[in-house]
């Protein structure tokens, strides 16, 4: 056995089989694109239940906001305007 035939022997066994390199990354891609649907899945799952949002403690601000809108420094100056206009007197 001369040099080339064993640098031959070395570099063939170094090398991957094409079939199974092939099979991999398509095990790699079926897997992702498994792990992807499901992503989409949960994704499309709201995040809170249904009327989570209706709920007292977090409409209170609603409430409330006519009452802080008008505080002294929140309010609109032009809103004195409009009511001067509207209602003259």
């Amino acid at each position: 056995m001369n040099f080339w035939e064993y640098a031959e022997n070395l570099i063939l066994n170094l090398m991957e089989d094409p079939s199974e390199r092939d099979k991999k990354f398509r095990q790699h891609i079926y897997e992702t694109r498994a792990r992807c649907e499901k992503a989409k899945e949960n994704w499309a799952l709201p995040l809170r239940p249904y009327g989570f949002w209706t709920f007292d403690r977090h409409n209170s601000q609603i409430f409330w906001d006519a009452k802080i809108s008008q505080v002294r420094g929140r309010r609109d100056p032009y809103d004195d305007l409009l009511d001067d206009n509207d209602n003259p007197k």
